[in-house]
């Protein structure tokens, strides 16, 4: 984006917002969700796949596949996929979740975040 001779003058993230372009951290974690939402529907070979651990709750908000977090002692698993993901998969609603296709999901999980700022804002985070 650098390259555009207009834009050269103007911070990183309002060039993001000028060229309508999603933040490399959003794109992170919207790949997060899509693979979690593939591993939960059974998309992918079950031996092949993390274990994500489902929450024994029966508390009526949020999504019906919530996620548990565990705990590490160490930091070595903390940022792994298994457990970077559940916070924000746990805060997605229900009516996204429950799309019976990849590209549904995805569609569903755009139009939730439309309306936030999250897309290409540097200071905002999810989690």
């Amino acid at each position: 984006m650098k390259s555009l001779p207009a834009l050269r003058h103007l911070s990183c993230s309002e060039r993001l917002k000028t060229c309508n372009l999603p933040t490399l951290h959003f794109r992170r974690i919207r790949g997060d969700l899509i693979e979690t939402y593939k591993i939960l529907t059974g998309k992918y070979d079950v031996t092949a796949v993390p274990t994500l651990v489902q929450a024994c709750t029966y508390v009526t908000r949020g999504n019906d596949l919530r996620l548990q977090k565990t705990r590490f002692r160490y930091d070595i698993r903390k940022y792994c996929l298994t457990n970077r993901v559940v916070n924000i998969w746990n805060s997605v609603p229900n009516w996204v979740i429950s799309a019976n296709m990849t590209n549904t999901f995805k569609n569903r999980l755009d139009k939730f975040w439309q309306k936030q700022e999250i897309i290409n804002d540097f200071c905002a985070q999810l989690e």
